[in-house]
């Protein structure tokens, strides 16, 4: 018998369990909705701080101040910045009437919307030219009560005061509501003070926008810049 110097048979191929192709496209799957989850958060979080730069002092038919903590009737710091942008706002002649809005805890014996009128009264804006919304224990319930109480008075555009990182938000719940809004958002107090208030600040409203988006149709949820 002959014999062939230096031949081997080949080897046979490996055998790959059952269902590796699959498993292997599971990943990819997983791989992929990991990423698209990245680019979605990240970009919501740029778009926060896009809008949480901008101010706009365009003539509106209302300046509306977002409410905050109060006790018995003194506004809390971050409620204070907000309603000193507003008295800054209605000085600079921006709109004629301003609005207040937030209803109160259990307990409380004002509601944000007062403690946010009284205030705004000691700084000289005329009573007269103050709405109090005394509704909303939230951004969005708040929005909502603000834009019917609006509407009722033949009202269309606002522009939003509230802080920077919470502009985009209320912005975009503002014109789902039907509302013409923009943004000329506080520029002092806790939220704006240090840089670790500010990164929790754009965390926070990029999980709460997205949580809004979620549960609810918005026609203003753009990645594009925009005023």
């Amino acid at each position: 018998m002959t014999r062939t110097r230096g031949f081997s048979a080949p080897e046979p191929a490996p055998v790959r369990p059952r269902g590796f192709g699959v498993l292997r496209w599971v990943r990819r799957l997983l791989v992929g909705a990991v990423l698209m989850a990245l680019v979605l958060v990240g970009g919501t979080a740029i778009r926060v701080w896009q809008v949480a730069r901008i101010d706009d002092y365009s003539k509106a038919d209302a300046i509306v101040v977002l409410g905050a903590a109060q006790y018995s009737g003194t506004p809390s710091s971050v409620f204070e910045a907000r309603l000193d942008q507003a008295d800054t706002l209605f000085r600079a002649g921006v709109a004629p009437r301003v609005i207040t809005v937030g209803g109160k805890q259990e307990g409380d014996t004002y509601t944000e919307a007062a403690s946010g009128k009284n205030y705004l009264e000691s700084l000289g804006v005329p009573a007269g030219n103050i709405l109090a919304v005394e509704t909303g224990s939230d951004t969005l319930l708040s929005i909502e009560a603000v834009a019917t109480a609006m509407q009722a008075r033949q009202m269309s555009s606002a522009v939003l005061v509230s802080d920077p990182w919470h502009s985009l938000r209320t912005r975009t719940m503002a014109r789902d509501a039907g509302l013409k809004a923009w943004t000329a958002p506080t520029r002092t107090g806790p939220s704006v003070y240090t840089r670790e208030s500010q990164a929790h600040g754009i965390a926070r409203e990029t999980g709460a926008l997205l949580w809004y988006q979620l549960t609810h149709f918005s026609s203003d949820f753009t990645y594009t810049a925009e005023q």
